[in-house]
């Protein structure tokens, strides 16, 4: 562990000073966590694929104020998808739909059924996100990193100015908001979210 974070500490350090190969490095090492983080919060890939490429830039953009946490950029990364995903939430919805307004191809039509069971599954990754936006985005900065990516709760709270016991706090009401979000859904005719969301309700790491 103490050798990745060495290493990225250097890839970083040679990124800072405009190294594009180095800044390569770390986009292959961290895109698949980034790109599972965007999905989770979008519902559908092209939206997640958008609003990863969209961290990263900011990523390179701001790099002089990239804060590192233990030895890694990819609290910061997380944090700044989250907060891609919030912004640009709405205007992906209007693109998507516009895009499904216009008429489709006969080959695009061909493809329409093949596709049927990845729009399911998506419906169901909506859900979900649908019930990640209840939360504010302090609190969803807090679920991402405790619940999704298992940092300890005091390394989160320390990324997010926060004393460990408001984390503790703000982690139970988001528990309770997203409980709450989901079963809601659930009673209205949604099918319910059977994976992600059961890791929310259930204790905190500490």
């Amino acid at each position: 562990m103490g050798n990745l974070e060495s290493d990225e500490d250097s890839l970083w350090s040679r990124s800072l000073r405009g190294d594009g190969e180095a800044f390569g490095v770390l986009y292959d090492r961290h895109r698949d966590r980034v790109f599972r983080h965007a999905y989770r919060l979008v519902g559908n890939h092209h939206d997640a694929e958008d609003v990863m490429a969209a961290a990263f830039l900011e990523l390179w953009r701001r790099r002089a104020k990239v804060r590192v946490v233990q030895g890694s950029i990819l609290p910061w990364l997380l944090v700044t998808t989250t907060n891609m995903a919030r912004n640009n939430g709405r205007a992906a919805l209007r693109y998507r739909k516009l895009l499904d307004s216009l008429p489709r191809t006969e080959a695009s039509s061909q493809h329409l059924e093949a596709d049927l069971f990845t729009a399911h599954q998506e419906s169901l990754d909506q859900d979900f996100a649908q019930a990640l936006e209840t939360l504010s985005a302090k609190d969803l900065h807090l679920v991402s990193l405790v619940v999704f990516e298992d940092y300890p709760l005091a390394a989160a709270a320390a990324v997010l100015n926060m004393t460990p016991g408001a984390a503790k706090t703000r982690m139970h009401r988001a528990k309770q908001r997203m409980k709450a979000a989901l079963t809601g859904s659930t009673r209205s005719g949604a099918p319910a979210v059977c994976s992600q969301p059961t890791s929310v309700m259930e204790g905190e790491r500490s």
